[in-house]
């Protein structure tokens, strides 16, 4: 890992907006970035992280002003939408003041700031995140039956759910997650469904994907979209929405204000419409979450690259850009696991 040592100034002369964006070599334009703020985190969820992970070193992650410099290249180059992410982002110390300096980016094109988080540690912090300009969070509940709960993220349900209501009470939209697993937790679609509708949040399904350990992922354990939808239908009625670019494919219950969302990463690929690249907690860009490796933006940045040498990083990566998993479906062999390339 290279050694921190001293930034250089970051260029002043204003880089050059691309006039079109960020695009790659398949034509699909990048709006969305997420970026990692730790490789740590509190939970030890069974498809995400082994049960002893190894922690980065602290000296190796992005500091405040790395973040937002590299985030600033990015909003000046098209993207829109920052979602912070992990590990866990509420274990950052500093994750107010990100935010915080991620705010003046907005009259350069910011438009929204995100987060994703297991909301255990979020009560206390809410109010606060939400007065220093978070827009929303997308909160991962992947059961309400704490047995449940527990067997899958080896942690308890309450404090997540005590999150959820204080993110509702300091009026942060919110947007809860599911990876569905076969015999862990598939026994909570209707479960989780009729808590999030009862509550009126958006919930969106996620297919196990093939990111943690390797040899672990089985596909056998996947739960297509296609038998989620069957589940959904034994209640409600469900209807398909028109799709986006957003990841999921948004299905309407009839006769309820919200409905739910599906990701079909395994089943059913999204990639032709893929507007999203991410950080990890070190720099290192992947477009990607299925690439077998990244550009070292962090490392360069802390060598001395200057922003315009760092923005031509940024769109050569961006360029050579992958057709993503629906062109080489199946698992990803590399040093890096899920927790570490940020969710």
């Amino acid at each position: 890992m290279t050694a921190a040592v001293a930034n250089p100034a970051p260029t002043t002369r204003p880089l050059p907006v691309a006039a079109v964006g960020l695009r790659d070599r398949h034509g699909r334009g990048k709006r969305k970035l997420r970026i990692s703020l730790t490789d740590r985190c509190n939970f030890r969820c069974t498809y995400c992280m082994p049960e002893h992970p190894q922690w980065l070193p602290r000296s190796s992650l992005m500091t405040r002003d790395e973040v937002l410099r590299l985030a600033r290249i990015a909003v000046l180059h098209g993207i829109t939408h920052i979602r912070l992410t992990g590990g866990e982002p509420l274990l950052r110390p500093d994750l107010l003041d990100c935010v915080h300096d991620l705010q003046t980016l907005r009259p350069l094109g910011l438009q929204r700031l995100s987060m994703t988080t297991n909301a255990a540690l979020l009560a206390p912090a809410a109010k606060a995140l939400a007065e220093a300009g978070l827009d929303d969070l997308n909160i991962s509940l992947d059961a309400v039956d704490p047995d449940a709960f527990r067997a899958l993220t080896r942690r308890e349900v309450a404090p997540v759910l005590a999150g959820i209501n204080a993110a509702i009470d300091a009026g942060l939209p919110v947007k809860l997650n599911a990876v569905v697993l076969r015999g862990r937790n598939d026994e909570q679609i209707l479960p989780l469904t009729a808590w999030a509708l009862a509550r009126g949040l958006p919930l969106r399904f996620i297919e196990y994907m093939p990111l943690d350990q390797p040899g672990r992922w089985q596909a056998d354990d996947v739960v297509s979209e296609a038998e989620i939808l069957a589940r959904l239908r034994s209640v409600y009625r469900v209807e398909a929405l028109p799709r986006g670019s957003d990841p999921a494919t948004r299905y309407q219950l009839a006769g309820e204000a919200t409905g739910v969302g599906i990701i079909a990463t395994v089943s059913n690929p999204f990639c032709a419409s893929c507007d999203r690249i991410r950080l990890t907690a070190t720099g290192e860009l992947f477009t990607c979450l299925f690439a077998a490796s990244g550009t070292p933006l962090g490392a360069r940045m802390r060598a001395g690259d200057d922003d315009a040498t760092l923005s031509s990083l940024l769109r050569n990566a961006v360029w050579h850009k992958q057709a993503g998993y629906a062109a080489a479906p199946g698992p990803v062999e590399r040093p890096i696991l899920m927790h570490g390339i940020g969710g």
